[in-house]
């Protein structure tokens, strides 16, 4: 069976250009990863490509091992699949003691701490949140390419500290890491990168090493990355990017969506292949997707794989308070839980981080459990790494009990009770995790031993390839770029909260708006939205996103009231 057997028409279009500059423009839920491994197993297969001459990037460690995980279910091993940052720091790694002499230096993991104790030895103490803005700046400034000096004409002032108290706390840090023989995570692709440049010997072995090259995710490329990319390049032409325009929500840390728009002007004779077969959300989450994305710059029409599934028009809740709303959006989940969804077949997505504490209260106070995307990894929360290790042991001594037995004793013995504790608390995230791993093992093929499944558990956290908890997903919509769920309730969809207070420009309210649809596009069937008219003792108007959505979407049944509670729906004229 060939591996271009599984895709359509523009896939297998896509997949099928081995040689040469190739852009993969892949709207939200048109298959990109399908895609990407699927070429790259065809290149193997017919003898185009030598596994190990592969180097694929993305921009997420858990997308790297998603990768290679697709890759080898697929027979293809060997395949370097990484993020920019670990293919950089693993070169940094090799190369530095045969130039230098040494080991490579420490990377710092706190860039705050470093900070106050530069301004320490200034006499100055910003506060610490000034301090980490002020770590975000240095991010950008490095991923930008820009000196300290180059810096200072950008005019980006940060409250709470003075301009040239600004510069100069950025020297004091620098200088306090090159005294300490240390790099900060941006240093790692900067020396990298001045590696490649002045070092011929350096160059032409990596050359050597990788010859066709993948970057996913390419619309959040930064100058520095995209830099570094072209330096494994060399004069060579055998790249191919993949991404979305629509999709770039990371302006603020340095991606820069031009590198991937003006693809086809640095390549003229590239291979350029839309993918706009959406195979994940139904027809009316789509009418409004490309409802807010209309006329934007690369942006693509979204299609439905099948048009005649129908599915239920977007709904759009207007609330008095956020504890109202949040109080909804938790009734809405009950509801759906009621009617036999699964909670993790739930997720509610927001902007900000301190949007999640009332509407975790407000779902716990329902006995709704949940887990919030960006705390704790699974495979590192204490109870997965003592259940681990449990099943380790476990499969060394000798046993008559089966497999499943064998990982149900386990667990118990751990706490794994039959009915779960409360919802909210500790006790009942451990449970979840337990639960998680007991799933795991039901799941399991036939045949498999303690010792295979436990050895399985350590390659899944090694690949950061997390199983899915039956809990509601609680995320902000940067962190849910990438993830689907079949129903998706969007939360605070008000002037202030989205788009933000801060994005005053046109170029922040457009990245504000390809957030809102990053958001829009993780609902698989059913997609609800809702907004309060407080907060606090503020009045808030409705996000000028919905009247774009109402006024492009007129006559499609975008806009609709679905909920007892609410007051009056939005119905933007």
């Amino acid at each position: 069976m060939s591996a271009l057997d599984a895709l359509d028409e523009r896939q297998r279009e896509a997949a099928s250009v081995l040689r040469g500059p190739v852009a993969v423009l892949a709207g939200a839920g048109t298959g990109k990863t399908r895609v990407i491994t699927h070429r790259i197993a065809h290149g193997v297969d017919t003898g185009a490509y030598t596994p190990a001459r592969v180097l694929a990037l993305t921009f997420t460690t858990k997308a790297a091992g998603e990768m290679r995980g697709r890759l080898r279910a697929l027979g293809v091993r060997g395949v370097t699949a990484r993020t920019i940052h670990s293919a950089a720091l693993a070169q940094l790694n090799y190369f530095w003691p045969t130039l230098a002499g040494d080991t490579a230096p420490r990377i710092i993991d706190n860039k705050v701490r470093m900070l106050g104790q530069a301004a320490d030895a200034m006499g100055i103490r910003p506060s610490t949140s000034t301090l980490r803005d002020i770590a975000s700046e240095i991010e950008w400034r490095k991923v930008s390419m820009l000196s300290i000096d180059q810096y200072a004409q950008q005019e980006r002032p940060i409250s709470g500290i003075r301009p040239e108290q600004l510069l100069e706390l950025q020297a004091r840090y620098e200088a306090f890491k090159d005294d300490r023989r240390q790099l900060d995570f941006e240093d790692v692709l900067l020396a990298c990168a001045g590696m490649l440049e002045t070092e011929d010997r350096v160059a032409a072995t990596v050359r050597e090493q990788y010859r066709h090259f993948t970057v996913d995710e390419y619309q959040d490329v930064s100058p520095l990355q995209n830099r570094l990319i072209e330096l494994w390049l060399g004069d060579r032409r055998d790249i191919c990017v993949v991404g979305d325009a629509s999709q770039t929500i990371y302006s603020f840390a340095g991606a820069q969506q031009r590198h991937l728009l003006e693809f086809e002007k640095r390549y003229p004779d590239a291979t350029v292949v839309r993918l706009e077969t959406n195979y994940r959300s139904r027809a009316p989450i789509l009418a409004a997707a490309n409802a807010l994305m209309k006329g934007r710059p690369g942006a693509l029409e979204l299609v439905p794989a099948d048009a005649a599934t129908g599915g239920e028009a977007p709904a759009v809740i207007a609330y008095d308070t956020e504890r109202e709303e949040a109080d909804g959006v938790a009734a809405a989940v009950a509801a759906r839980i009621a009617d036999g969804v699964s909670p993790a077949d739930i997720a509610i997505l927001y902007r900000a981080h301190a949007q999640s504490a009332v509407l975790q209260q407000a779902l716990a106070a329902r006995g709704i459990a949940t887990s919030v995307l960006g705390g704790k990894r699974f495979f590192d929360m204490p109870e997965v790494r003592q259940a681990v290790l449990a099943l380790r042991g476990a499969a060394v001594a000798p046993s008559d009990a089966g497999f499943l037995p064998a990982v149900r004793d386990v667990l118990r013995g751990l706490g794994l009770t039959e009915e779960p504790p409360a919802a909210g608390g500790a006790q009942r995230d451990g449970w979840e995790a337990r639960r998680a791993i007991l799933r795991l093992a039901e799941e399991a093929p036939e045949g498999t031993t303690l010792r295979v499944f436990a050895d399985e558990l350590m390659a899944r956290a090694k690949d950061q390839h997390e199983p899915t908890l039956r809990t509601v997903t609680l995320s902000t919509l940067h962190a849910a770029k990438g993830l689907e769920w079949p129903h998706v309730l969007l939360a605070g969809w008000a002037e202030g909260a989205l788009p933000i207070s801060y994005a005053s420009t046109f170029e922040q309210v457009d990245e504000e708006r390809r957030l809102a649809y990053v958001g829009i596009t993780r609902a698989a069937r059913t997609l609800s939205i809702s907004w309060s008219r407080s907060a606090g003792r503020g009045e808030r108007a409705p996000s000028r996103f919905l009247a774009e959505i109402g006024t492009t979407g007129r006559g499609t049944g975008i806009l609709r009231d679905t909920a007892p509670t609410a007051r009056r729906a939005v119905r933007p004229d």
